[in-house]
């Protein structure tokens, strides 16, 4: 992930000349390095085509206002996501739009200094401009395979197992955990023996009140739902932009993996039970977050 910091550091790129007095000229210089590299292919990508470089000075840097200032996000429990070992962090899904994913990841990355590597749908890929981005911001299929070699290579992981059924679910839902489906997600974490970090995120649910659907026009255009809100689509485009919600994101107390053997992952009793307790341990924390955040728009 600092490979490129490590570059500048050593002095690779060209000289930054004289600085002004407020930094520009030095960040000039740094554009232009990071432009001179772009060009050249003088930049990393892994095999799953995630781009440091690109993630962090480009990707997330576009939705660090949202985090910041839009939705003045504040992270609790940090301190239960590994610093420097694998982990797989199980949060809840809502929103109508996967801007919680968004948010995560830039939790992950500029409150833990690490690269969150989120396991998406399959229609996230089958969207040509969608799908290429995700890749590069370290994004992934949800599937055993994936998950597997990055919880093994020590990566931190996510993964949203409620799926479409939390993001697309009515506002009269709101904070009530969906299904957890098959419980996949325990299955890699007991394999390659990291924890399970619960994770639970307050403040999406607001961003975008889902109050109707257009199924039939949903078939039409290949997706899941197609959401009505107060603003969309009789605003247009401008119904697109998130209502300010104030959001918090806590990581909760990780549940371990390492007792159990490798073999149990293929356990339906085993895999259940722990799903199970995840789910429960979420839906607890999701009530005491939202009673400690009050208001979902309260006065800046």
């Amino acid at each position: 992930m600092d490979d490129f910091r490590d570059r500048h550091a050593a002095g690779n790129g060209p000289p930054a000349g004289p600085v002004d007095g407020d930094g520009s000229g030095e960040r000039l210089a740094e554009l232009f390095a990071f432009l001179r590299r772009r060009i050249t292919g003088d930049y990393e990508v892994d095999e799953f085509g995630f781009d440091p470089e690109l993630n962090d000075r480009v990707l997330l840097e576009a939705l660090r206002p949202l985090y910041r200032h839009w939705f003045r996000t504040e992270t609790l429990g940090l301190e239960n996501v590994p610093a420097d070992a694998g982990a797989l962090i199980v949060a809840n899904h809502s929103g109508t739009l996967p801007v919680d994913a968004l948010m995560l990841q830039v939790a992950v990355n500029d409150e833990l200094g690490r690269p969150l590597r989120l396991l998406g749908a399959h229609l996230v890929y089958q969207l040509p401009v969608l799908g290429h981005l995700a890749r590069k911001s370290g994004h992934t299929l949800a599937c055993p395979e994936d998950a597997d070699r990055l919880l093994r290579k020590g990566e931190v992981v996510g993964v949203f197992p409620e799926g479409f059924k939390g993001i697309g679910k009515p506002f009269s839902e709101r904070y009530r955990l969906q299904r957890f489906g098959r419980g996949g997600f325990v299955a890699s974490a007991i394999r390659a023996g990291v924890p399970i970090v619960p994770c639970a995120i307050v403040g999406a649910e607001e961003i975008y009140p889902k109050i109707g659907d257009l199924p039939s026009l949903a078939r039409l255009l290949g997706l899941p739902y197609l959401p009505i809100t107060p603003l969309f689509p009789w605003l247009g485009p401008l119904g697109l932009v998130p209502l300010p919600s104030k959001w918090l994101i806590e990581f909760g107390e990780p549940v371990r993996t390492d007792a159990y053997d490798p073999e149990e992952a293929d356990d339906p009793a085993v895999v259940f039970d722990l799903t199970d307790h995840v789910r429960e341990t979420m839906q607890r924390r999701l009530d005491a977050l939202r009673l400690r955040r009050g208001a979902a728009f309260p006065p800046i």
